[in-house]
């Protein structure tokens, strides 16, 4: 079967977007492919800094002819309904179409139609302009002679004004091959602003800069590498990471390893060359975290430490050079190491004056009283003069200085819930936005947090007082670490909770794609703080709008899911007045085991079952007792289920009371036996209306007793 190879090739491409435009490229190429009636045995992805390619192999040649049947009017419909049908359908007489009799509906009328199938070539030409006009970057831009005025040409090509191509970066070259393994492939010649699709491409910038012509992907994937470019990501990113720490280790050094970093760098180049750099080293005096977001943000090189060593770095760092230089890299060493110093001068002076004594301390007196400080401390200082300030937190939310009040105020509630020590907690709080007055952080804000540990480690705050306030910001994504003990979760949970509450109240809501205070981010690290630390958090009696504990519980649906939860399990355990999320969480592994189970399923089933008779008889104004007569079960089937589910009922109710999910499980498990009997023997319709209202009843029983638990009519299957 054929394979299709398509690359779409332009100027440097933002690394941070790569990866997902490669994805992007595929699942519309390839829904588009199937759309059309086209199958396939395999696609994947790839990209460099300056292309997006597209391996996809065992495409069908040809979509298969489809014959449809169309259903029209009645043969007694008006003139105009009729009319319709025949240009809906393509007919030109209605007696091309047939006439079908329905014994509810009466005859009407069918057209069958047949499509025939399009070859594969044409499928491709026709699909692939409309994907990469309406391709979804982030940022693009317009380009090329079609961006002219429209009216206006120059080399044959017209101007298109608005409607020309946008693209991340000019678009300068497309490959389109299609064919089997051992012939000879064709090219798709499809054209998007005068740019035609070909069998052509381009090698490295500088190394290799001449066109190449390639058949098809394996071929392609040998030429560029001989024109120095290495097309496979992950390829790029293992070569560099081996190389780094190779040549650290020759130089008795090791590698710090920043999985963010690799992945950026390896977008920024296609032939990486790893070097090793070197600075003064007077500069170690910074803070090995200054140095190391100085060197990774403004050069994106990688420090090293010396072997053995995990707090103390070397003054040596490893650059990433996308050039094999004939000097073997000593001219690009030394222009990155004259960049990496000049940075890290800037760091020493910010750190030096960071430490100085704050000038004015009398003018902070009445604001460090607010916050009992002691202004002989550099951190005290610069809350007070945080406060003094009056440094605008958000123009609706006050001043850093209020925020930092009502932390303190929620997390004295939180304190005894999470099981920290209120007096260090509060020493915390007080403390956690200090270092935002510091240079440091005013020139790498990544350091805010890091920078107040430090300082308050310097000044002799306790242990955990200094890990709270580095971890108060965490975590910062879902792979993010969560704070290092207690005090630093009250204090992270104090701070994000404020936050939310806040945005709220204020109704800075996120809407759609848009969130720009990060307010997702945050219910999601209360949640995995709440979840993952085993925290009972009564999160309504925080979020008192009801919106916001359902802003919640979509986080919490996100983050099951992503740890592998079914939706519907989630949403048969998670009521809309659920506060307790880790009861929740709980709730929801218990129920995944269970219904997994032999007995979960049957009984699944038979729950199910019920509920849809008592659903069908409440649609049509039924209304079902309460309470169940036992004088008026008459069958043992019935007189079974009635007793298993007093039982069941007892025990699961004291099993949840008891926060234990399984062995309520397993109470409800005693009904499987009795509710299939109870449908093999039982006609809950009888034809008198007390022993029907009675079995109806028994149904209403079955129901309550597993939602207890959950609500079995969400769970699908």
């Amino acid at each position: 079967m054929p394979d299709l190879l398509l690359e779409l090739r332009s100027e440097e491409i933002p690394a941070r977007m790569q990866r997902k435009a490669a994805g992007d490229l595929k699942k519309m190429v390839t829904d588009a492919l199937v759309d059309a009636g086209l199958t396939y045995e395999g696609a994947r992805e790839y990209w460099t800094p300056r292309r997006l390619t597209l391996d996809i192999r065992g495409l069908t040649a040809r979509s298969a002819d489809v014959k449809e049947e169309k259903k029209g009017p009645s043969i007694s419909a008006p003139q105009g309904a009729i009319d319709g049908f025949l240009r809906g359908a393509g007919l030109t007489s209605i007696d091309q179409a047939i006439i079908k009799t329905d014994p509810k509906k009466g005859d009407f009328y069918v057209a069958y139609l047949e499509k025939p199938g399009r070859a594969a070539e044409e499928i491709i030409a026709d699909v692939m302009p409309g994907i990469i006009r309406t391709f979804p970057w982030p940022k693009s831009m317009r380009s090329g002679f079609a961006s002219m005025p429209k009216g206006s040409g120059y080399g044959g090509i017209e101007g298109k004004g608005m409607e020309s191509l946008r693209w991340v970066r000019p678009l300068q070259s497309i490959v389109c091959t299609f064919g089997p393994e051992h012939d000879e492939v064709q090219v798709i010649p499809f054209e998007i602003d005068g740019i035609v699709a070909s069998n052509i491409t381009y090698g490295h910038r500088f190394h290799a800069p001449d066109a190449i012509t390639v058949r098809r992907f394996d071929d392609y994937v040998t030429n560029l590498e001989r024109a120095k470019v290495i097309l496979d990501a992950e390829r790029r990113k293992d070569m560099i990471l081996h190389d780094a720490r190779d040549i650290a280790f020759a130089n008795g050094l090791e590698l710090v390893e920043d999985e963010g970093l690799l992945e950026e760098v390896s977008g920024l180049v296609e032939w990486p060359q790893v070097l090793l750099g070197t600075f003064e080293e007077d500069y170690l005096s910074i803070p090995a975290e200054i140095i190391r977001l100085t060197i990774k943000t403004n050069q994106k090189c990688f420090v090293v430490r010396p072997q053995g060593e995990t707090d103390k770095l070397s003054n040596h760092f490893i650059l990433i050079s996308n050039i094999q230089a004939t000097d073997g890299g000593k001219e690009i060493m030394h222009g990155n190491g004259k960049v990496v110093r000049a940075r890290l001068s800037d760091a020493l002076h910010f750190w030096k004056r960071d430490q100085g004594d704050l000038p004015d301390l009398d003018t902070l007196t009445a604001s460090a009283a607010k916050f009992d400080l002691d202004l002989k401390k550099p951190l005290d200082q610069r809350m007070a003069k945080l406060d003094a300030l009056n440094v605008t937190f958000h123009a609706k939310l006050g001043t850093q200085g209020e925020r930092v009040a009502r932390i303190r105020e929620l997390a004295k509630v939180l304190a005894p819930i999470v099981g920290a020590d209120a007096a260090l907690v509060d020493r915390a709080v007080v403390l956690a936005k200090a270092d935002l007055r510091t240079e440091a952080v005013g020139e790498f804000p990544e350091l805010q947090g890091a920078m107040g540990r430090k300082y308050a480690l310097l000044q002799g705050e306790d242990a955990s007082v200094a890990a709270a306030i580095e971890d108060h910001w965490k975590p910062n994504g879902p792979s993010d670490r969560l704070p290092e003990d207690n005090v630093g979760l009250t204090v992270a949970l104090a701070d994000k909770l404020d936050t939310l509450v806040g945005f709220w109240a204020i109704d800075e809501k996120p809407t759609g794609s848009k969130d720009p205070y990060a307010l997702r981010r945050a219910a999601l690290g209360v949640v995995r703080m709440i979840l993952e630390k085993g925290i009972r958090l009564p999160i309504a009696s925080v979020a008192k709008d009801a919106d916001l504990l359902s802003f919640f519980h979509d986080r919490l649906k996100v983050y099951l899911r992503d740890q592998g939860a079914r939706h519907d399990i989630i949403d048969a355990v998670l009521t809309p007045e659920a506060d307790d999320l880790l009861m929740v969480a709980r709730k929801a592994e218990a129920l995944t085991a269970f219904i997994t189970s032999e007995d979960g399923l049957n009984l699944l089933a038979g729950t199910k079952r019920a509920t849809q008779l008592l659903t069908a008889e409440e649609k049509k104004g039924t209304v079902v007792a309460d309470g169940v007569s036992e004088a008026l079960l008459k069958l043992d089937a019935e007189k079974s289920l009635f007793a298993a589910i007093q039982s069941a009922s007892k025990s699961a109710a004291d099993a949840v009371a008891a926060e234990d999910f399984r062995s309520a499980m397993q109470a409800l498990s005693t009904l499987r036996g009795p509710v299939d009997k109870f449908f093999e023997d039982v006609l809950v319709n009888d034809e008198d209306a007390a022993i029907r209202a009675n079995r109806l009843a028994l149904l209403k029983a079955i129901r309550e007793a597993t939602a207890t638990v959950a609500d079995f009519s969400k769970i699908t299957g």
